[in-house]
This record gives C-alpha cells, structure tokens and sequence, in this order.
C-alpha cells in the first residue's frame, strides 16, 4: 500500500466572501507550490453560486501532510476561517498518530483502503 496521504475538505463559504476566498486561494496555492515538494495535489474547487468549496490534498507522506498543516495553522488558519466554515473532513490512507492528532479539530471521516493502487 502507498505511504499517501489525502483528504477532501469541504467547506462552506460565509457570504458575501468568496472574492476574499479566491485572494487567499491564490496565496495558499503558491506557498504550497513554491515550498512543500511532498504535496503532490492541492486543488480547489467551488460551487457555481460559490456557496461553498471543496479542496482535495494529496501528499507523499505524513510527514509532508505535518508541513502542510504546521505553514497552514501558522499562516493562514486565521484568515481561512473568517472567509469558511468548515463541514467535513474525509481522510484517506494511514495517518500518522501526529497527523491525525494535528487534524482532530475537523472531527474527521477516516475511510480505510481496502484496495486499488496509487501511482
């Protein structure tokens, strides 16, 4: 099985503030691409009325996962949660004790692989 990490965070957008969601985006998806080479998807997508917004993570590992959440809580936590309110987090592979630890406060859906492979 794959060392994978991912997950499908689904969030919903406050009103009135999805032009402030697409300026951070645009920083958050930078930083990610510019500094954490373990991150191996990061997309974002929206409704058509940008009520609300789904981001899909992949990272090689927990570690990179760990990279990932330390910049996010750090830099953007902050200013995330005034423009969303997160609903659901799915988590997919097998955390680390310390990444699962780290993404406790989402209260998330852990699903179990059963089969399949990653490439």
């Amino acid at each position: 099985m794959s060392e994978h990490v991912s997950w499908l965070l689904e969030l919903d957008v406050h009103p009135g503030k999805a032009g402030e969601l697409r300026t951070l985006m645009t920083e958050m998806v930078a930083a990610t691409e510019a500094n954490e080479p373990g991150t191996l998807d990061y997309e974002w997508s929206v409704s058509g009325a940008d009520s609300s917004c789904h981001i899909f993570e992949r990272y090689v590992d927990s570690a990179a996962a760990m990279i990932h959440a330390t910049t996010f809580g750090a830099r953007f936590a902050e200013r995330f949660l005034q423009v969303v309110s997160p609903t659901r987090l799915v988590l997919y592979g097998s955390p680390s004790p310390e990444l699962a630890a780290a993404l406790e406060g989402f209260s998330p859906v852990r699903m179990k692989s059963i089969g399949g492979f990653s490439r």
